[in-house]
């Protein structure tokens, strides 16, 4: 995408982001904070609200599948761009998003105590794989059906029932 494509998407010059951002990797390193720290209010919303473990994490798999499904293009560019970034930014939005996986460990370990954590923790990212396989290719499904499946998919791999 070029710059001026991003000063048309904010109603403004291409050279007017320049007003707003040194360098044009410095416009996804705020669009990917934005994102990251968007999951985490959610996460944190949904963890001071949860009466129950499986509701909790049932509500985080929920906001997982419609950031993929919902905001799919820009799932897609945040996947494919990540370690595009300058080290420093890819490192920080990676402990960002490793803060927001934690919260998912530590639910599956409490609901499951049978796991250890890298149980856990296999378990989490398998879980989130399954939902982000549907990134980069066409289903052919409408979006509340994919959004059942993948929600069906991610509960079975840590072992929730609805």
């Amino acid at each position: 995408m070029s710059v001026a494509e991003i000063g048309a998407a904010a109603g403004i010059t291409g050279s007017g982001v320049y007003r707003h951002f040194d360098r044009k990797t410095a416009v996804l390193v705020a669009l990917f904070d934005q994102i990251i720290d968007d999951l985490l209010r959610d996460e944190q919303e949904i963890l001071e609200s949860a009466s129950d473990l499986s509701g909790a994490l049932d509500r985080l798999i929920a906001g997982q599948v419609e950031f993929v499904v919902g905001d799919r293009e820009l799932a897609q560019v945040y996947h494919n761009e990540i370690n595009n970034l300058p080290a420093e930014d890819r490192r920080r939005l990676r402990r960002k998003q490793r803060l927001y996986l934690e919260e998912w460990v530590h639910l599956v370990a409490e609901l499951h105590r049978d796991l250890s954590d890298a149980d856990a923790r296999t378990v989490v990212h398998a879980a989130v794989g399954a939902i982000q396989s549907a990134l980069f290719h066409n289903t052919g499904l409408v979006e509340d059906r994919l959004r059942e499946l993948l929600t069906e998919a991610a509960r079975a791999i840590v072992g929730i029932s609805h």
